[in-house]
């Protein structure tokens, strides 16, 4: 894969050359910067991204991840044996929800295998979650030490990287603990599980505020992007940042924001080495992972 980045360094333009200027942060950034951030969205982890993330994580690239509930969901998903198999953007998703499959992207999954398949997994671990108040990152590694090792927790897990996941209820895993709560209540003296969002904020504080530098990969958008440059700026803004996104800058959109317009709100700093490849991720992450 490094044939590949010298290859666009000779390109020298365009997006080729941001791939290039991105492999060149990131590889001084996991030299210099002491908090490595992750951010994705879960959609990612539909495909064979997950498998090379959970790389990454074993590795030690990155020491933080902040993500999606999908994120969760998927990886759940898939190391109970789910299939997701190649499909397109174009089937009837009439007949599709028929016969019973959802449909992400191009990318095919049996009903029976996605919210069965995770509530299953979380129900398990009722017992042991209930009585207790936790933050995201602590219930992620909780899961993640009851899944194998080439998926994102499991990995994570194992390496010691915490996996926050501020939108934690929006997605199967976060009906799943509603119904590990409701089946404690139903139970008499069952213990219920309180989820601890700010256990997760005081956690992320002390993070940051006992960093050097700060470093950020940041595919996507949303909730995922935004907690890491809102928690950035509060030790003057990110170091090393790269930008992975499709999205564009002219609606206002966090998603599409440049690392240059973060600079305002003080999450970049002005000196920080950044770039922004406009590029679909499953595109570009294989090349740069693997390069580095």
């Amino acid at each position: 894969m490094r044939e590949i980045i010298e290859l666009y360094r000779k390109v020298g333009g365009f997006q080729a050359l941001h791939v290039v200027e991105a492999y060149d942060i990131l590889k001084e950034a996991i030299k210099e910067a002491d908090l490595r951030f992750l951010s994705f969205t879960g959609n990612l982890v539909a495909t064979g991204l997950r498998e090379i993330i959970a790389e990454t994580l074993r590795k030690g690239f990155f020491n933080v991840v902040i993500t999606t509930a999908g994120a969760l969901d998927h990886d759940i998903a898939k190391a109970m044996g789910a299939v997701y198999s190649p499909a397109s953007f174009d089937l009837d998703d009439v007949e599709l929800a028929n016969r019973g499959l959802h449909r992400l992207g191009n990318v095919v999954i049996k009903r029976e295998e996605y919210g069965p398949f995770v509530e299953r997994f979380v129900l398990k671990l009722c017992e042991k979650l209930g009585g207790r108040s936790l933050g995201t990152y602590e219930i992620a590694e909780e899961f993640g030490r009851e899944m194998p090792e080439d998926s994102i927790l499991g990995s994570a897990a194992r390496a010691g990287v915490r996996i926050f996941v501020p939108g934690l209820v929006d997605g199967a895993v976060g009906t799943a603990l509603l119904t590990c709560n409701e089946l404690a209540r139903a139970r008499r003296g069952g213990l219920r599980l309180h989820i601890d969002v700010l256990k997760d904020e005081e956690m992320l504080r002390e993070l940051v505020y006992n960093s050097k530098k700060l470093a950020a990969l940041i595919v996507g958008g949303g909730i995922s992007k935004h907690h890491v440059i809102w928690w950035a700026q509060f030790k003057g803004g990110l170091d090393y940042v790269v930008y992975i996104s499709t999205a564009v800058e002219y609606d206002g959109s966090l998603s599409g924001a440049r690392p240059k317009e973060a600079i305002s709100w003080g999450k970049v700093k002005p000196t920080a080495k950044s770039v922004y490849i406009f590029a679909e991720a499953t595109l570009v992450l294989p090349i740069l992972l693997k390069a580095l």
